[in-house]
């Protein structure tokens, strides 16, 4: 059985990208034949798509995760590691994302429209891509970024021409039943249909659809019997048919006083949706009355009395019977021809385009802010910053002065000095915390040591090419030998 689902939350993950290549070119006759290490793939992101051929949010409700591929790691002899493969996700036309918080991301409205929902991460730079007039041969490569991970929220709108509203048990669905090829659940008792019912209506030249939608009691805008979560399935409806049972048989009820409770509800619902695709408020659309059940002898009669005021309140009124399809031909007419008449006005909105914002030239890219949890330090905050910190392997010495290298020239130093940052303190980049040094040299005059190695950096216990010969002469018996060439036979 069909289940419609039209509010889901779902976890993706893109795809981490791949880490650099530390290589050399090794060839015969060519013992150093220079850095030749590929750069790792960037990671798979994970994109929303609207597809006309999907309607319901199903699929994400039975499998909430989705996770891009990851970025391929670099290899030598030049070899860039493959990028990861993008994950599309075709949702309905008329889904709203929103974050953790509520906040509304985006509105994915016309087909074809795309958001990037998680971004891939980047790969890695290998040494062959880190090779400058001071580091020419780098013993080191970049670490590949993790890719973006988020939980979102998808709740689908539904893109309908007309909306049934009306109390519970007003016939909707039997209309929505007879009127097109839907089979909603009927029944004689309330609040039997609990989301909404979306049919497709054809007349002699026209095709419109039009949705059932749950029904509404006094006290729905502020929440009152799941009146939010009915109610935002009208905010995209062009034409609203209010439903009225002429044959209810509840005492202090009445078409007019049902209407006026339901205009009262329409008018005090705010939207979630700041500007719907300019549709206007809710108590601006288009209206139209449907006087339902007159096959029953006193529905007929009640009709016959309310009408007239009605009709003063210029809106259309039809009397039609779910049952014996009287007046339905008429309906008919009257809803595509309301339904053709709003296309005109206002046309099919188009896939949203891509809005780049450029960077301002002046902006410095990071911010440095004391640490309210440590005395005397700092943190830096920043996409630059915070990405770097994410790529260096810190088990490698050359790789961290090259840190201190990006950080220098980005400006951070110079801030830090400035917001009188004593030497030691501690200084928070990310998930990374360490001392700060403000007299390490820096920049293209240090003088570079071996891969690996910075002679800036006291902490290095790497074992130095000299000392493995050594090592290998002693593990064979070979006597050491002295500067001049002069076997040592102590």
């Amino acid at each position: 059985m069909s289940r419609f689902v039209d509010r889901v939350t779902i976890h993706v993950a893109a795809g981490n990208g791949g880490h650099g290549c530390s290589s050399v070119h090794r060839e015969k006759f060519k013992p150093l034949g220079g850095p030749d290490g590929g750069n790792g793939g960037n990671g798979g992101s994970v994109r929303l798509v609207v597809d006309p051929q999907v309607h319901t949010l199903l699929d994400f409700h039975f499998r909430p995760h989705a996770k891009a591929s990851n970025g391929k790691p670099g290899a030598g002899d030049n070899r860039d590691g493959a990028t990861g493969d993008d994950l599309v996700l075709e949702v309905p036309d008329g889904t709203v994302v929103l974050d953790e918080d509520g906040k509304i991301l985006v509105d994915l409205v016309g087909e074809g429209t795309t958001f990037e929902a998680a971004q891939g991460g980047r790969g890695g730079l290998g040494n062959a891509s880190l090779a400058s007039k001071a580091r020419k041969a780098p013993g080191f490569a970049l670490l590949g970024e993790d890719g973006q991970h988020r939980d979102l929220v998808l709740e689908l709108k539904s893109v309908a021409d007309v909306g049934l509203v009306g109390f519970p048990s007003a016939g909707k669905s039997s209309l929505v039943s007879v009127l097109s090829a839907a089979k909603p659940k009927i029944a004689d008792y309330p609040f039997t249909t609990l989301a909404p019912n979306l049919g497709v209506v054809q007349t002699a030249g026209d095709v419109f659809t039009i949705a059932d939608v749950p029904g509404l009691i006094p006290g729905a805008s502020t929440g009152r019997g799941l009146g939010l979560e009915f109610l935002r399935h009208l905010e995209r409806c062009a034409v609203l048919a209010h439903v009225v049972d002429c044959a209810t048989l509840e005492p202090g009820r009445d078409p007019v006083s049902d209407i006026d409770a339901l205009e009262a509800e329409l008018s005090a619902y705010q939207p979630a949706l700041d500007t719907d695709h300019s549709l206007g408020e809710l108590a601006e659309r288009p209206r139209v009355v449907i006087l339902n059940k007159i096959d029953v002898p006193d529905a007929a009669d009640l009709a016959d009395i309310v009408e007239p005021e009605l009709v003063q309140r210029g809106w259309p009124v039809f009397r039609i019977s779910a049952v014996s399809h009287e007046g339905l031909r008429e309906l008919t007419f009257a809803l595509a021809k309301m339904v053709a008449d709003y296309r005109e006005s206002h046309p099919k909105p188009q896939p949203r385009r891509q809005v780049i914002r450029p960077q301002a030239v002046d902006e410095a890219g990071f911010s440095v802010s004391a640490d309210p949890d440590v005395d005397g330090g700092f943190i830096v905050r920043g996409t630059r910053p915070e990405r770097w910190i994410a790529q260096t392997q810190f088990d490698n010495d050359e790789a961290v002065g090259y840190l201190a290298d990006r950080l220098n020239r980005l400006g951070v130093e110079d801030e830090l000095v400035r917001l009188g940052a004593k030497p030691g303190a501690p200084v928070t980049i990310g998930d990374v915390s360490f001392d700060w040094e403000p007299m390490t040299p820096m920049g293209d005059d240090v003088p570079v040591t071996g891969r690996g190695t910075d002679i800036r950096l006291d902490r290095n216990d790497r074992i130095g090419a000299a000392e493995r010969k050594q090592a290998r002469r002693l593990r064979r018996g070979v006597p050491q030998s002295d500067e001049d060439g002069e076997q040592d036979v102590r």
